[in-house]
């Protein structure tokens, strides 16, 4: 069931039918496109889709299948039902020529299943019914020629009349040929003029004045009268006899083509079958072509309703930017059954309403068997029903308000509503008071979702936005918006509801400022912080990506030095190993020599006797060689340098019970407990976590001298750092400020940050001239604890927003 009746015009398919038309060759495609129809039947949807798909691959890749003389013969072929009526000449030629295009397609599919392993076999199915006898086709070649002529082969008593009509002709020409020459010399007739043809007849061109010269019948004359077109009386009996032939001519022709149209007669059912394919053909080109210039595909069809898709493109939207060399941006959706209604917010003109069409057009081209632009990896399902509230149907006649057009689609939309529906809604529950529009938006989605159907809703309604969060079934989603810019990224973004940034417009455009700030009044803090909090999650969100972009940069760079550190570990092993044997083979080579030389010394010594000076020098020759084969090479063992993070202060090292102080500050506190490289410190009645190289150990005295100080001090009340934790954003906004206001937000925000120990920092102030940028940025200066300070990326601001890093 579709809902309402205008649905194709309101989704843009009527424009996709006028560019199906435009890409058929003939009016037998036209006709198919005419018939598309919206269907359910998944095995149906299937095969057209499958039937696209191979001849998108034909028009891409295939240049040698036929692409003319797809001619609409239907006519032709009811005339040829009426006994006794011959076809003409020019309708025999057009039979002719299209079953001759058949025919080429027949023998191309059944050439390419039959040599290349099986391809387009939908489109062989196609074919199978289709059959042509040979002895029509033969017959049609046999009797008509390539101009469309009966052949005078098609008779003998044809072929007889012809050469007898020729002969004739040529005789009389003979004649004429003779007495316009004469003519020519008595000066009756100019030199520029020749024989011509009236009335069916050869006659020769007088002047008037000697029309009388010339004995003959006058069958016409010139414009201005001064030349008359002259049968003469010595060829009228030939050119009656040439006439008479051509009348015997045509009515031999006749007979000729009432007996071809009695032979292809009895063939009326299996030519209607031939001509029906070629339509077909003709239609699925169409499809294939529109494909090709919409880069579509067929994605994974699944016979349940379920949306997955990937780089989603609106098509018309496509063709339209594609002419003026700009790209879509691609739609990303899921709807399945943990969350089956999408319920979309954002600022006006953020791409809202285009999504929302995007997925109604595409879901109907898919079950009307066309193929889609998206990711080939895409996923969709098929829908029974699809009901749509896009614009309104506001009406005079009928007497409906923007309102009731919408409530009449919602009644509609209840009724009809089940498991495999899809609905569309666009600015859902407008048109009325906001209070009590929400509340019924609210109460009829309950219904809706209760029906188990699946659909996509645009609101600006936040207690629908609250309901999608907290209900089973529901999804939020956001179109994506630039809040640095105010400018609409036009990306769907799911999990999380939008923001208007109606105020953040409305500053843009120059909207005075007071009245801003008393619409923020009567709107109440509430609503207010609830569309800051949507801002700042938005802007944090795109910063954490870079991060974690960053972040798995690393983690593959740290996974590339672990596999280098693995394998160098693995080759040091093996040398050591190595050296180890090299060292224990040499050893054992010393010993042996050693052994040998200690037994030479020895006989030696007994060969001398003991004597001194030989025995002397004997024992000198084996220290030497001590000294020099047995002495141990030198270690040198290098200490390696500890890391910066890891030296102490000078004055001492921390541990649990010191007493410290956070560089930078003057607030002195107790060390609890140490975790790894953090230390947790007690500050009076405050506890918090704090880098072990952010703090100086001071003496018992300092300390003591310190508490004395605040002791005579009004008590500070105790701080919940959970709630600061969960008010605190890294995101500081001072556009507008002065100079005093501005250096006294970000003190106060500095010292949150240190608190909370936060190492990075984001400052809004704008660019302007420059002058609230320098002058917060010689601010900084002043903190010991900032490290770094930058400009935003381009994207994301630039020089009106600093980034600072601490140390």
């Amino acid at each position: 069931m579709l809902y309402p009746n205008t649905l194709e015009q309101k989704l843009g398919f009527d424009t996709i039918r006028e560019r199906l038309k435009e890409a058929c060759v003939s009016p037998l495609g036209q006709d198919y496109v005419e018939k598309i129809r919206f269907t359910d039947n998944v095995q149906l949807i299937d095969k057209l889709l499958q039937q696209t798909t191979e001849f998108k691959q034909i028009v891409q890749y295939e240049p040698d299948f036929p692409n003319s003389n797809y001619i609409d013969v239907r006519p032709h072929l009811s005339r040829a039902r009426i006994e006794g009526l011959a076809l003409t000449e020019a309708e025999f030629f057009d039979l002719k020529l299209a079953l001759r295009t058949v025919q080429d397609c027949l023998r191309f599919l059944s050439r390419q299943g039959r040599d290349e392993g099986g391809t387009f076999p939908f489109l062989r199915e196609l074919a199978g019914p289709v059959g042509i006898d040979k002895k029509l086709t033969d017959a049609l070649e046999r009797v008509i020629d390539d101009r469309g002529n009966v052949r005078d082969s098609a008779s003998p008593e044809l072929a007889a009349i012809r050469r007898r009509i020729i002969g004739e002709q040529a005789n009389l020409r003979k004649r004429l040929d003779s007495i316009i020459r004469q003519a020519r010399q008595n000066g009756w007739i100019p030199d520029d003029l020749s024989l011509t043809v009236r009335g069916g007849r050869l006659v020769i061109p007088i002047a008037a004045e000697h029309k009388r010269k010339i004995k003959g019948f006058v069958h016409d004359e010139s414009q201005t009268g001064q030349t008359v077109y002259l049968e003469p009386a010595e060829v009228f009996d030939a050119n009656n006899e040439i006439r008479e032939l051509e009348y015997a001519e045509r009515r031999e022709i006749y007979r000729i083509l009432l007996a071809l149209t009695d032979q292809i007669r009895p063939h009326l059912e299996d030519l209607r079958k031939a001509v029906n394919f070629l339509a077909q053909i003709d239609f699925i080109r169409a499809k294939a072509k529109l494909a090709v210039q919409l880069e579509a595909i067929m994605p994974k069809l699944h016979d349940r309703p379920f949306v997955n898709w990937i780089d989603a493109r609106h098509p018309l939207l496509y063709l339209s930017f594609a002419k003026q060399g700009k790209k879509v941006v691609p739609l990303n959706v899921r709807l399945d059954e943990k969350g089956r209604i999408l319920i979309i917010s954002g600022p006006n003109a953020g791409g809202k309403s285009v999504a929302l069409k995007t997925i109604g057009l595409l879901q109907y081209m898919l079950q009307c068997g066309l193929l889609i632009p998206m990711a080939d990896y895409a996923e969709m399902g098929v829908f029974q029903n699809l009901f749509i509230d896009i614009g309104d149907e506001q009406s005079l006649e009928n007497d409906l308000s923007t309102y009731s057009s919408h409530l009449t689609a919602m009644k509609q939309f209840l009724i009809g509503a089940n498991k495999r529906t899809l609905f569309l809604i666009d600015e859902f529950g407008t048109g009325t008071e906001p209070g009590l529009g929400g509340a019924i938006a609210e109460s009829i989605l309950e219904d809706l979702n209760k029906s188990g159907a699946y659909g996509v809703i645009n609101t600006h309604y936040t207690n629908l936005k609250v309901m999608a969060d907290k209900t089973s079934g529901l999804i939020n989603g956001a179109m994506r918006f630039d809040g640095e810019h105010l400018e609409p990224l036009y990306q769907l973004e799911i999990g999380r509801p939008g923001s208007s940034f109606a105020f953040e417009i409305a500053q843009k455009i120059g909207l005075p400022k007071g009245v801003i700030d008393r619409a923020k009044e009567k709107l109440g803090s509430q609503q207010v912080n609830f569309e800051k909090l949507l801002k700042e999650l938005d802007i944090e969100k795109r910063v954490f990506s870079e991060k974690n972009i960053e972040i798995g940069i690393n983690q593959r760079k740290l996974a590339q030095q672990l596999a280098e550190y693995t394998a160098l570990k693995t080759r040091l092993d093996n040398d050591q190993k190595k050296i180890v044997n090299d060292a224990k083979q040499k050893a054992k080579a010393l010993v042996q020599e050693a052994n040998q030389r200690i037994e030479n010394t020895i006989r030696e010594i007994k060969e001398n006797k003991a004597e001194r000076e030989p025995t002397k020098q004997i024992r000198q020759e084996l220290e030497r060689f001590e000294e020099k084969e047995l002495k141990p090479e030198p270690i040198v063992i290098e200490t390696p340098k500890p890391a910066e993070e890891e030296f102490e202060h000078d004055n001492g090292a921390i541990g649990v019970g010191s007493y410290v102080r956070v560089a930078g500050q003057n607030t002195i506190g107790e060390v609890l407990a140490l975790r790894g490289k953090d230390a947790e410190i007690r500050i009076g009645d405050l506890k918090s976590n704090v880098k072990l190289n952010r703090l100086e150990k001071v003496s018992k005295k300092t300390f003591k001298e310190a508490t004395e100080v605040r002791d005579d001090r009004p008590r500070s009340q105790g701080v919940d750092m959970n709630e600061k934790m969960q008010n605190f954003s890294f995101n500081l906004d001072i556009r507008g400020k002065r100079g005093e206001e501005a250096l006294g937000e970000v003190d106060r925000f500095f010292d949150d940050a240190l608190m909370l120990g936060y190492p990075e920092l984001r400052i809004v102030h704008g660019k302007g001239d420059g002058i609230l940028r320098t002058l917060i940025r010689n601010h900084l200066r002043g903190y010991k604890q900032v490290g770094k300070m930058e400009d935003e990326h381009a994207d994301r601001g630039g020089a009106g927003v600093t980034i600072v890093k601490m140390k």
